[in-house]
């Protein structure tokens, strides 16, 4: 039933979500989210944290503004063939990073995104270096409109990693962030689960960097720069590691937070944004998604699972004759 009602608040906050604010910041919140969501797919779940999710949003972006740009195919087909160029890079990105654990993974994955960038920027005949892809073509104009268009792709991917999450799949890959020389011991390759759950989390990242790229009709170098790659990690942690729907809630921190900012004309967005990931990292130990879960669930403990005041020890026998006869 509680589940239920979630997912009933979710879907009515997203389908109202251009109605309540301008029309490209809700595709933004959306198409974010998504990208949250398949990170945390990856750190909390796997416990590999990554710094290279840029490189899979931004390529998805330039694969299917390429493809939109250059044949006239509906968008729903460019941006999910992003998403498969993103899967199919990230085969071997993968097959190299889970090999590693901690900072080596992060900094494989980090370093793997800055390749990605410096390509993209001297290959101007292709990507149009500094100045990106523009004029990508979406056959519905109206922001308003493709939002609607493009929702169904964005619940896909969500729908998609809450499966993962809930499947035999997911738990062991909670069990491999646990203690992967146990999971190892029972029989599980743990390599091969990583790397699985490496491409299935860039895959879904390249649909959100698809749906963003043509949504905005152009894909730019920064799209494949590092600090996408750290906004990402940020709203996972802003949202609450592992919790994978406090994604969602980061990403609407996150962009509408930025948006307000820029819209102020007020410069130090930095500044601002990171004393608030200060703020809640020091108040909100899970992050805020995980915190109000926490506090849900203490308040709906039964009183009688609820640890119950030690009786007084009765008194000894020979203490009550003691006391009698004197």
């Amino acid at each position: 039933m509680k589940r239920a009602l979630l997912l009933a608040v979710g879907l009515a906050v997203a389908v109202a979500l251009p109605w309540l604010v301008y029309p490209p910041v809700a595709l933004d919140i959306a198409a974010w989210a998504l990208l949250a969501v398949a990170l945390d797919l990856l750190v909390g779940y796997t416990g590999l944290l990554s710094f290279g999710h840029a490189a899979f949003w931004g390529t998805a972006g330039y694969a299917a503004g390429l493809l939109a740009l250059h044949t006239p195919v509906p968008f729903l087909v460019a941006v999910l063939f992003g998403a498969l160029v993103a899967g199919v890079i990230a085969v071997p990105v993968g097959y190299l990073a889970v090999k590693r654990t901690g900072i080596y993974f992060a900094m494989v994955t980090l370093a793997f995104a800055q390749l990605v960038y410096f390509v993209g920027n001297q290959w101007r005949g292709l990507t149009g270096g500094e100045n990106g892809l523009q004029g990508i073509p979406r056959a519905i104009a109206d922001p308003f409109f493709f939002y609607y268009a493009a929702l169904p792709l964005i619940l896909a991917g969500i729908a998609v990693a809450w499966r993962i999450v809930h499947s035999p799949f997911g738990r062991v890959l909670v069990a491999i962030r646990h203690n992967p020389a146990r999971a190892r011991a029972l029989g599980y390759p743990v390599a091969r689960y990583k790397l699985l759950a490496f491409v299935l989390s860039a895959t879904l990242a390249g649909l959100a960097g698809g749906v963003h790229a043509v949504g905005h009709g152009f894909a730019s170098l920064d799209d494949l720069h590092w600090t996408t790659s750290g906004t990402a990690v940020l709203m996972v942690v802003l949202g609450g590691i592992g919790t994978l729907w406090g994604g969602l809630l980061g990403a609407a921190l996150v962009v509408q937070l930025e948006d307000f900012l820029a819209t102020a004309g007020f410069e130090g967005t930095g500044i601002v944004t990171g004393t608030v990931f200060v703020v809640v990292v020091l108040v909100f130990r899970k992050g805020l998604w995980g915190t109000v879960a926490a506090w849900l669930a203490r308040l709906r403990r039964p009183r009688r699972d609820r640890p119950a005041r030690r009786p007084e020890p009765a008194p000894r026998p020979d203490a009550l004759v003691r006391k009698g006869a004197s």
